[in-house]
């Protein structure tokens, strides 16, 4: 017990859980107590919520929602109502902890990616390996980074070749080749051999910590959703205190006077919107949509863009064999796609894993042991095949080996690449290509309709990748997306996004890298692929497509705006039936018994209509 009250968050739910019984005890009239039950729920929900009003009220003269619920709290156990007075602070008591279960849930995602850099490197001082912390390194170190390490800062490789998987900055599939004189950054890893580099950006300038206040701004510049409630809630109050003190005054009735507070009593305006975000909310959940954040569809009611990352969101993330080219006369289509597959059988790379899965596939068996293999790294691999020597690998390996391409590949190379494609070129015995298999990252099946539904809402199209042009391009035109913005950084995207937003054209973003996370803060709404997607473009997204199923973003699209008109229609009704009761109060029509039936029977009402909402589907 102890434990519960020294935690905020336990607390908090202790409480909620005690007033929740007390409102059921008072409810039904359980145990006939000699006092109310519902005086617990006042008195572990009412009064912080009063004492935070006051507080605010005080200090910066701010009139909101809880000044409202205070005096409603105030006025129903004045005549008695002590129901309706636990019932208030218990609603009110669980938006508040929501919210800031909201907010610490967003804070999450930045810590994990603070946890992305690693905490050690490698400094190469006087001919030794020296192991330092990450945070004394300086520029114009040199850092020695082994196969499966984490680079610690942003540098230039000096020697050496490799393969770096950058996926956490640019959201690639496919790790990219370096050699000396590239650049490396911090946050990438390492997969395939030692290299040693020169440290360029450290601490605070290394690109991992740029995305890291890149999420930390993004979070603070975006503009917070006032609910409609505090933003009526200063005129409700001066209302309601207005009418009850003339009511008094030309009446001399003070049970009028309270009568009207009574019908002033905020909870169909409290639920109005909560209810109807809730209903949406389970809607969504029917569909694989996963809503983190309470406003989320209230802001994606208003989005006029929305913009797709490729990797993992169109397409599945994952190389996988295209096309396979033969033009050697010696073998077969079949025995060079099996000699291929040989060589790459011992290969750590995704491109060789995905030829060897793709051999597997079509032929239900695994291809023949090569009897030797080495690994090329940033080049590709050798290996003898059937007593054939084989080179499998990128450009860099035909130049290594002064090797050009065949009259009859030559087209056929430049259509894979230009339809997006990574080429893996086949060279027997050292001497001359006699093929090349084209690996690309395939596009979802249903990315074509889903965009198609998409713009028939009325919202544009935008693709923002870290790809090359040429994938960027072809990936664009096969799903019909209208605008394309290819080889993007974190910061590219979340400059893009700012633009368009700052022309009065909000956006949502769908991603599911790390490198999307600034991107998702930063747009009108995020929205994360929860499958493939990482811990942190999640915890940085508003909403989580928890399937990986993007066919029904269109349908979330939709029943936003569905929810906002249910929010509408439940605002003016309950304000409606708020000024109505109160003219019946101030005529003496109502006394406080009624009005209190009155605010009640608005509740419910507004309930109902919003439950409407977790049956709604749309057909576009």
């Amino acid at each position: 017990m102890i434990s519960y009250l020294e935690n905020d968050d336990k607390r908090t739910l202790l409480f909620l859980g005690i007033s929740f019984v007390s409102l059921i005890i008072s409810f039904f009239d359980i145990g006939k107590l000699p006092m109310d039950a519902a005086w617990v729920a006042i008195l572990f929900c009412g009064i912080p919520i009063v004492k935070e009003a006051a507080a605010a009220l005080i200090k910066d003269f701010d009139i909101k929602a809880d000044v409202l619920v205070s005096i409603a709290l105030a006025a129903a156990v004045t005549i008695g109502e002590i129901f309706a007075a636990g019932e208030v602070a218990f609603i009110m008591t669980v938006g508040a902890y929501l919210e800031e279960r909201t907010v610490a849930k967003a804070r999450a995602g930045i810590e994990k990616l603070i946890r992305l850099t690693p905490a050690e490197a490698r400094v190469v001082r006087d001919g030794e390996d020296l192991i330092i912390p990450a945070e004394q390194v300086k520029i114009g170190d040199t850092l020695r980074v082994l196969a499966g390490e984490t680079i610690a800062v942003d540098g230039i490789i000096t020697k050496g070749q490799t393969s770096i998987d950058q996926s956490v900055m640019t959201g690639e599939a496919l790790p990219v080749d370096k050699s000396e004189g590239d650049a490396v950054q911090s946050g990438t890893v390492n997969q395939f051999g030692t290299f040693d580099m020169v440290a360029q950006k450290v601490g605070e300038d290394s690109s991992l910590q740029r995305m890291v206040r890149l999420v930390e701004s993004a979070d603070a510049s975006k503009a917070q959703i006032v609910a409609t409630a505090d933003q009526w809630a200063t005129w409700i109050v001066i209302a309601a205190l207005v009418s009850a003190a003339v009511t008094w005054l030309v009446t001399g009735e003070m049970i009028r006077a309270v009568t009207v507070l009574v019908v002033f009593c905020p909870c169909a305006l409290v639920l109005a919107t909560p209810t109807a975000i809730m209903a949406g909310i389970g809607n969504a959940t029917k569909y694989g949509i996963l809503v983190s954040r309470g406003d989320a569809l209230e802001r994606l009611a208003k989005v006029k863009r929305i913009a797709f990352d490729k990797t993992g969101t169109l397409t599945y993330g994952k190389p996988s064999v295209v096309k396979i080219v033969n033009c050697s006369f010696d073998i077969s289509h079949t025995e060079f796609f099996e000699m291929i597959a040989s060589a790459e059988m011992r290969s750590e790379h995704p491109l060789g894993k995905a030829i060897v899965a793709h051999y597997k596939q079509t032929y239900r068996q695994s291809p023949v042991e090569p009897e030797t293999f080495l690994l090329i790294p940033g080049r590709g691999v050798s290996a003898k095949v059937k007593s054939r020597s084989i080179l499998a690998g990128n450009e860099a390996l035909l130049v290594d080996h002064s090797l050009n391409l065949p009259d009859q590949l030559v087209k056929e190379v430049e259509l894979a690449k230009a339809e997006g494609c990574t080429v893996i070129y086949v060279m027997e015995d050292d001497r001359q290509v006699i093929g090349f298999v084209a690996l690309a990252d395939a596009i979802r099946p249903d990315a074509a309709n889903t965009v198609q539904a998409i713009q028939s809402t009325g919202i544009n199209t935008l693709l923002l990748t870290g790809d090359i042009t040429q994938a960027a391009n072809h990936i664009a035109g096969t799903a019909g997306i209208q605008y394309v913005k290819a080889n993007c950084l974190p910061e590219d995207k979340l400059t893009v996004i700012r633009q368009y937003q700052e022309q009065d054209e909000p956006v949502c973003m769908v991603g599911d890298g790390i490198n999307d996370a600034p991107a998702l803060k930063a747009a009108q709404v995020g929205i994360a692929m929860g499958g493939v997607g990482s811990d942190i473009a999640v915890e940085a997204a508003d909403i989580v497509l928890v399937g990986d199923d993007i066919k029904e973003i269109p349908h979330l699209l939709l029943l936003s705006r569905q929810v906002m008109r249910t929010i509408h229609i439940n605002l003016a009704a309950s304000m409606i039936l708020n000024f109505a009761a109160i003219g019946l109060a101030v005529m003496g029509i109502l006394n406080p018994v009624l009005g209190a039936l009155v605010h009640n029977i608005g509740s419910v009402a507004v309930i109902i209509h919003s439950s409407i909402l977790l049956q709604w589907r749309n057909k576009y």
